[in-house]
C-alpha cells in the first residue's frame, strides 16, 4: 500500500489529486470543531463521552462525525441524512417503475436519481436536525442565557439550519471527492472520522490500565493484550476476505474472419465474495440508529413512557445486547443481498457471454446460464455478508466479557480497512492506466 502511494505521489496528476483529497480532509476536520451557536458545549461533552446515561447511541455518532457530535459542531450529524436518502433512493428505484426507467437511461439517469438524493437529503437533514434540537433543548444542553420564548426559537432555528447545511456540505465535499480526487468520497469521509478517533481510542487504553489498582491491573492488562491480538487477527481476516473471490471458467468458441482465426481462448469470470464492500454495514448502522435516536427524545420523559409496549420494544434495541446483535447481524445480511441484486444482474451477465460466443464449460448458454450464475452469486453473497455480520457483532459479543468499551471496534475497523484497500485499488488502476501507450505514441 505504500508502495502504492509514493509511485502515485511522483505522477503530476496523481499528486493532484491527492492533495485535494487531502484538502478535503482539512475542511472536514475543520467543520468538525466549528460550533454551533446557542449549544452548551461542556454539558454536550460530557453526556456523549457519559454511557451510563443512555448516550451510547450518540458515542456512535461521535465516532462517524470524528468528534463533531461532542463539540455540537457543524457536521454534528455526519452524512448520516445522505446515507439514509440513498436507501430511500435504492428502495424507490426497485419499487417505482419510473425510478427504475430512470436508473436504466445510462449516465443521464443516474444524475436524475442524484439530484433527487440531493433533495432527500436536506429534507431528511432537516427532520434530524430538527430532532437533534429537541432532544438539546429537553435534555438541558442548550446555554443557560437562553430563556424567552423568542430566544429559543431564533436558537432552534439556527441550530437546525446549521446542522442541515452542515450536513448538505458534507455530502458537497464527497461529490467533490469523487470527481477531483481519489477513492469513494462519502466513504472516505467515514473512513477520516474513524480514523481521526485512534488517539482518542489509544488514550482511553492507556488511562484504564494507568488508573488501574493493584488487583485489576493484571486483568486490564490481560485484556488489552487480547483486544491488540484480535484487532490483529480480524485486520488480516478481512483483507483476505477483501480479496477472495469465485472464478468463474469461461470458454469462447473459435471463429474465422478473413484469414484470421479469433477466440477459442480460455478466461474466467472473477465473483468476489465480499462484493457489497462495507455499504450492508452502513447501510444497517444508519436503521439500526434511528430506534436509539427516538429514545434519547424521550429521556426527559422516562416516567411517563417507560410502560408504554414501543418504548420496551425499541430498548431492545440497544447497542451492547444480544437483541442488537441479532437484529443487526440480519439486516446486514438482508441489505448485502439487496445491494448484490442492484450491482449484478444474472441475466444481462448471460446475455453478455452469447454476445461474446462465450459459455460456461457443462452450461448451456441462455436460461441454464442465468440459473447457474444467479446461484453462485447467491451462494457467495451469502458468504459475504456472514462474514460482515460476524465482523460487525464481534466487538458487541466481546463485551459480554471484557470491560474495555470496543462496541463500535469492529464496524469501525471493517469501514476503514475496506475503505483503504478500495482507495489503494482504484489508485493502481488509475497508474496502470498511465502506463499504457496511445494509438499514436
Amino acid at each position: 500500500m505504500f508502495q502504492t502511494l509514493r509511485n502515485a505521489w511522483k505522477v503530476p496528476d496523481m499528486r493532484r489529486k491527492i492533495l485535494y483529497t487531502l484538502m478535503i480532509f482539512l475542511v472536514f476536520r475543520i467543520g468538525s470543531f466549528l460550533p454551533v451557536p446557542f449549544i452548551d458545549v461542556a454539558a454536550l461533552n460530557q453526556a456523549v463521552n457519559n454511557a451510563t446515561d443512555g448516550s451510547v447511541m450518540f458515542s456512535y455518532l461521535n465516532v462517524l462525525s470524528g468528534g463533531a457530535m461532542e463539540y455540537g459542531a457543524l457536521f454534528a450529524m455526519s452524512i448520516t441524512p445522505y446515507i439514509n436518502a440513498s436507501i430511500i433512493m435504492q428502495l424507490l428505484t426497485v419499487a417505482i417503475p419510473p425510478l427504475e426507467r430512470l436508473a436504466q437511461e445510462g449516465e443521464e439517469g443516474q444524475r436524475k436519481i442524484a439530484k433527487y438524493t440531493r433533495y432527500a437529503t436536506v429534507i431528511l437533514g432537516l427532520i434530524q436536525g430538527t430532532a437533534y434540537w429537541w432532544w438539546l433543548s429537553a435534555s438541558g444542553y442548550l446555554q443557560s442565557s437562553i430563556t424567552s420564548v423568542g430566544d429559543k426559537t431564533f436558537a432552534a432555528i439556527v441550530i437546525i439550519l446549521c446542522f442541515t447545511a452542515g450536513s448538505a456540505l458534507m455530502m458537497w465535499l464527497g461529490e467533490r471527492i469523487d470527481e477531483k480526487g481519489i477513492g469513494n468520497g462519502i466513504s472516505l469521509l467515514l473512513f477520516a472520522g474513524i480514523i481521526s478517533r485512534v488517539p482518542s481510542g489509544i488514550n482511553t487504553l492507556i488511562t484504564l490500565i494507568s488508573k488501574s489498582d493493584e488487583d485489576a491491573l493484571f486483568k486490564n492488562w490481560l485484556e488489552v493484550i487480547i483486544l491488540l491480538i484480535i484487532f490483529a487477527v480480524v485486520i488480516i481476516f478481512i483483507v483476505w476476505m477483501q480479496f477472495a473471490e469465485r472464478r468463474i471458467p469461461i470458454q469462447y468458441a473459435k471463429r474465422v474472419v478473413g484469414r484470421k482465426q479469433y477466440g477459442g481462448q480460455n478466461s474466467h469470470m472473477p465473483i468476489k465474495v465480499n462484493m457489497s464492500g462495507v455499504m450492508p454495514i452502513i447501510f444497517a448502522s444508519s436503521i439500526l440508529m434511528i430506534p436509539q435516536q427516538i429514545l434519547q427524545f424521550f429521556q426527559s420523559d422516562y416516567s411517563a413512557v417507560a410502560e408504554k409496549t414501543w418504548f420496551r420494544v425499541l430498548s431492545l434495541i440497544n447497542y451492547q445486547s444480544w437483541s442488537y446483535a441479532v437484529i443487526y447481524f440480519a439486516l446486514i445480511i438482508a441489505f448485502a443481498y439487496f445491494y448484490t441484486s442492484i450491482q449484478y444482474n444474472p441475466v444481462e451477465m448471460a446475455n453478455n457471454l452469447r454476445k461474446n460466443n462465450g459459455a460456461i464449460p457443462g452450461i448451456r448458454p441462455g436460461k441454464p446460464t442465468q440459473i447457474f450464475i444467479k446461484n453462485i452469486l447467491s451462494r457467495i453473497t451469502l458468504i459475504g455478508a456472514i462474514f460482515l455480520g460476524v465482523i460487525a457483532v464481534l466487538p458487541t459479543i466481546m463485551q459480554q466479557f471484557m470491560t474495555v468499551n470496543i462496541s463500535l471496534g469492529g464496524t469501525s475497523l471493517l469501514i476503514v480497512v475496506g475503505v483503504a484497500i478500495d482507495t489503494v485499488q482504484q489508485l493502481e488502476s488509475q497508474m496502470m492506466m498511465r502506463h499504457y501507450k496511445g494509438f499514436l505514441d
